[in-house]
């Protein structure tokens, strides 16, 4: 389970963060001349070094040159911070219009969106959603997203059912991916090398005679990615069996009589 999770502070004074109302920003002392903005920014680049379990109230105080206490004028706690980071980079998302294109395209643009989105902020896939941050940021994201299925013949309940099943899938390919990149990170091999090293004690001790279909499985697999997994086309794979998935829900749209 995700050791982090939007929705846990107040929601009345998040909400009011989020949207920017009137007495969201600092609650009391001097305006040491920062904003909302810097400290959401700090965060953020901070999370994107370091990781969330690096953003702490101190720790983003020292990014933007305030006391501890003063970052408390402004942001509750980490908690609503949080939130904030997160809306801030769904409001940063791109949103070209692709109203001509045929519904798989689209739907494929915005999972690789937010794949792009997951890669450029790793720890935004480890944020557990269930109560999402309902800022503008997500709401734009959400009123884009939707329009993907513009077309398809899904009910609105379908349509938000359809969406999150594939924001599910991109979040879990991430985090399957950063998974690999922390692995490589740590133990300062590549995967070939890593292979290279167990190898020869697995065929020692695999035996091929109990279990045949793993061992013909695992090399065909290894060879073809050059390792036991590979993101991209482990993405690849999946992304189109979902496509395939959805496509079972759509019907074709009606000949045009006219023609």
């Amino acid at each position: 389970m995700p050791n982090h999770r939007t929705g846990g502070g107040d929601p009345a004074h998040t909400l009011r963060l989020l949207w920017r109302q009137l007495g969201a920003g600092p609650r009391r002392g001097p305006r040491p001349g920062r904003s909302l903005e810097d400290i959401v920014t700090a965060a953020i680049a901070l999370a994107d070094a370091e990781g969330l379990d690096a953003v702490t109230m101190r720790a983003v105080a020292q990014a933007v040159g305030v006391a501890p206490m003063t970052l408390y004028t402004y942001v509750p706690g980490k908690a609503e911070l949080l939130d904030l980071m997160l809306d801030a980079v769904y409001a940063e998302m791109p949103r070209p219009d692709r109203s001509g294109e045929p519904w798989r395209v689209r739907v494929a643009a915005l999972a690789r969106d937010n794949r792009e989105l997951f890669a450029a902020h790793p720890w935004a896939a480890e944020v557990a959603t269930g109560r999402p941050p309902l800022g503008p940021g997500l709401i734009a994201k959400y009123e884009y997203e939707l329009r993907a299925f513009d077309d398809t013949g899904l009910d609105d309940v379908t349509r938000d059912a359809a969406l999150t099943y594939v924001l599910d899938f991109v979040r879990a390919a991430a985090r399957s991916a950063a998974e690999a990149r922390s692995a490589r990170r740590d133990s300062a091999w590549t995967d070939e090398q890593w292979w290279a090293a167990n190898g020869p004690l697995l065929a020692e001790v695999l035996d091929e005679r109990r279990y045949p279909t793993a061992v013909r499985v695992g090399a065909a697999a290894g060879t073809a990615q050059h390792a036991a997994y590979h993101p991209d086309q482990a993405y690849e794979f999946g992304l189109a069996r979902v496509l395939d998935g959805l496509a079972t829900l759509i019907s074709p749209p009606a000949p045009d009589p006219a023609t």
